[in-house]
């Protein structure tokens, strides 16, 4: 069941590979129409992804252009309708080289790419034979080509024998958090971003300038760097294909990405008289 139905947020954040959209990566017809009755409510949706600002665009899609958009797992934070960029924090490329070489002493070798500000854009270097998951324009870079005096808004990692969650684990065993923030997305690599980044501290730049406190926020997410709302908002809600760590700290439960679970968990919290099929998964 519901945690409580007499509940309403104030503002709905949502992730959005995994969560909001479905396997294609599209908004269902569903999801799109919850999404215009919380605005007709006068509810604001945030949309916060691990998506990289070069591919701003597509969320501009996914939103109609509307709304404060926090990207890179919280290290950029925009605003859709003026173009205002709230927040980018990066780290410097010297450094994440740094850390990388010291996982790779534990872990073997690994792959690397970067997501650099370079001349107003942004752009991704990836070492070769990183085998990347979307089609967008990158460029190849051997390592020792990257700019190690440049900047970067995060890091990703990939290993030919480790996956993704015990590379993380490894990770993190020997890089502090005060030191650098890691993650993953479940796209088989872990990401290095600067210290105090995550999805939560992007949040809470679109939160601020809502006038919204995060006790009065409503979460959905799916993924290992979604769990920093998870522990922070009012209310989290994992989809039921969530990776287990989720699963295990949610508020509530809903249908999978592919079920409209997003739409069909504020029908029931919001929309609906009829009794919730959602369930209930306790803190831990």
């Amino acid at each position: 069941m519901l945690t409580d139905t007499s509940w309403r947020p104030e503002l709905v954040a949502t992730d959005l590979d995994g969560t909001f959209l479905d396997s294609s990566a599209q908004v269902s017809t569903r999801n799109a129409a919850a999404l215009a009755r919380l605005r007709d409510e006068g509810i604001p949706v945030v949309g916060v992804t691990g998506r990289a600002p070069r591919l701003l665009y597509t969320v501009e899609e996914y939103f109609g252009g509307q709304g404060i958009m926090v990207l890179a797992q919280g290290a950029f934070v925009g605003d859709l309708a003026t173009g205002e960029v709230l927040r980018q924090e990066t780290m410097p490329s010297a450094l994440a080289l740094d850390i990388t070489a010291q996982i790779e002493a534990v872990t073997g070798p690994l792959l690397y790419a970067g997501e650099y500000p370079v001349g107003g854009k942004h752009v991704l270097y990836v070492e070769p034979g990183f085998a990347w998951p979307y089609n967008e324009g990158l460029q190849v870079v051997v390592r020792a080509d990257l700019p190690s005096d440049g900047l970067a808004l995060k890091f990703y990692l990939c290993s030919p024998v480790h996956e993704q969650d015990s590379l993380l684990e490894m990770a993190r065993a020997i890089v502090p958090p005060t030191v650098a923030e890691l993650t993953h997305a479940g796209l088989g690599f872990i990401e290095l971003l600067p210290a105090g980044v995550t999805k939560a501290t992007g949040l809470a730049v679109a939160l601020e300038r809502y006038g919204v406190h995060r006790s009065d926020v409503l979460v959905f997410g799916d993924m290992p760097n979604d769990l920093p709302m998870f522990g922070w908002a009012g209310r989290a809600v994992a989809v039921a294909n969530a990776h287990p760590d989720v699963l295990a700290v949610a508020d509530d439960l809903t249908g999978t990405n592919d079920q409209d679970g997003f739409a069909d968990y504020l029908d029931r919290l919001l929309w609906s008289d009829s009794p919730s099929t959602a369930s209930r998964a306790p803190r831990i």
